[in-house]
């Protein structure tokens, strides 16, 4: 068990299997997030966007811009500092000054273990969330469908797919693996894969409805899904403290750690003859989008990068999800829409604020934060539920102790850059075996460099 999670006495909670199984499927429609309103269909874009900045551009009457003003009135879940407008700090003594020059109109810093907020600037605030929506599609999917589950793509698949969306160069009558697919949301934001995986579901429709009643599980109360790929459109918002809720879920998933610190990965193209008349399936790289996990021109790859998601939109502006380790600490840090409209400048905030954030760690007095699911506070509070201290009970094991590479390269490729390994933590669901809960809902041994 981690040192941060032994210096802090905690209840833990003994939860059976089918317990896990109803967070994730059975939860409630949250009344904070409304039934969703069909999106407006667009003829699906055929190229494959060459640019890692590409924008899924709606029409611009198919979502309304957000104001540049905050709303009066937030929601303080998780604490009463994080529903007030502007930046919510306290710092003690030797604490380091917030960086300068921050433009987003939303961030949050949190400390992934102990779910302590360190700072906040208009957590709350319900904004365009862009691609980091696909963080709560993955995190509601994920479990469904085996890695090597083979599907072929019907045309009904790509149908509704919106104009100028980010895609990975998916084929009707092409056959892919479930590996494939999920590839090709985390790495290159493909809104093509979402839909193909959305169509394994039951359909966009359905699959909106699981990821609202699992943002309403995971107390993701800001959020409200329309389009399962985060593609702009009327009422489909979230926020900074609930991505950062929605990420923190996910990574408890090993698959959910692998797909989104993966560098590069090899995707199948078109099946065609060649000179000698065999028939063969092309391949050709994907490279992830995060800047931070594989650097840029202009920025490089931040030390301790492990994920997550990022996304880009006419009216989300830029958004991303980022997680990272140093000397033990686990961060999470969320920025929405910078208005500096530099290259990169969302990559170069969450840089910033993840540097303040490993500096000020241990100096600052926590403004918040991040809630445990509904299921697991309600079940705290049941009889028999303090089953011990510090995440141990009864010798019950929850963790898995098998590493999972970070910052790696799909299908055996050399990969480009750094080489990290997110290793256990993560709840494994097993037929009739009972696991443990901390009340804080950790991630203990998230993060762990591999070089």
């Amino acid at each position: 068990m981690p040192a941060p999670l032994k210096q802090t006495a905690r209840r833990t909670l003994l939860v059976t299997s089918a317990t896990l199984a109803s967070l994730a499927l059975t939860a409630p429609v949250s009344l904070a997030a409304p039934t969703p309103k069909p999106k407006p269909t667009a003829s699906p874009s055929a190229p494959v966007s060459g640019s890692p900045a590409a924008k899924d551009k709606a029409p611009a009457s198919a979502s309304t811009s957000p104001s540049a003003t905050p709303p009066g009135k937030m929601s303080s879940l998780g604490g009463a500092r994080l529903g007030q407008a502007g930046t919510q700090v306290q710092l003690a003594g030797g604490a380091p000054v917030l960086p300068k020059d921050l433009t987003a109109r939303s961030w949050i810093v949190a400390d992934a273990q102990s779910g302590e907020v360190l700072a906040a600037h208009n957590a709350h605030w319900r904004l365009p969330p862009a691609s980091t929506m696909k963080m709560l599609f993955a995190d509601t999917l994920l479990p469904k469908f085996p890695r090597t589950t083979q599907y072929k793509v019907q045309p009904k698949d790509l149908e509704d797919l919106g104009a100028g969306s980010s895609l990975v160069g998916i084929k009707e009558g092409e056959t892919y693996s479930v590996d494939d697919l999920w590839l090709g949301v985390f790495l290159r934001s493909g809104n093509d894969a979402v839909h193909v995986l959305s169509s394994m579901n039951g359909g966009v429709a359905e699959t909106v409805k699981q990821m609202n009643e699992h943002a309403e599980e995971l107390q993701a109360l800001d959020t409200s899904v329309v389009s399962p790929d985060g593609y702009d459109a009327p009422h489909q918002v979230s926020s900074a403290y609930d991505l950062t809720l929605i990420a923190r879920s996910g990574l408890q998933k090993k698959d959910f750690r692998e797909y989104s610190s993966t560098v590069t990965a090899k995707f199948p193209g078109a099946t065609t003859k060649n000179k000698k008349g065999k028939t063969v399936r092309e391949t050709f790289e994907i490279q992830n989008t995060n800047r931070l996990l594989t650097g840029d021109y202009d920025i490089s790859q931040y030390p301790g990068i492990a994920g997550v998601k990022n996304g880009n939109t006419t009216n989300a502006g830029a958004t991303f999800t980022g997680v990272a380790e140093r000397a033990g600490r686990v961060l999470l840090v969320t920025v929405m829409n910078p208005e500096k409209d530099d290259h990169n400048e969302v990559y170069k905030e969450t840089a910033a604020l993840f540097d303040w954030g490993f500096q000020a760690a241990g100096k600052v007095t926590p403004v918040g934060e991040l809630v445990p699911p509904k299921g697991a506070a309600q079940a705290s509070a049941q009889p028999g539920a303090n089953s011990g201290e510090g995440g141990e009970a009864g010798g019950a094991g929850n963790v898995s102790e098998k590493p999972v590479a970070g910052a790696v390269a799909g299908n055996g490729s050399g990969g480009i850059g750094i080489a990290m390994a997110i290793t256990g933590g993560v709840l494994v669901l097993l037929a009739g075996a009972a696991f443990l809960v901390n009340r804080r809902w950790p991630l203990p041994d998230l993060v762990r460099r591999r070089r």
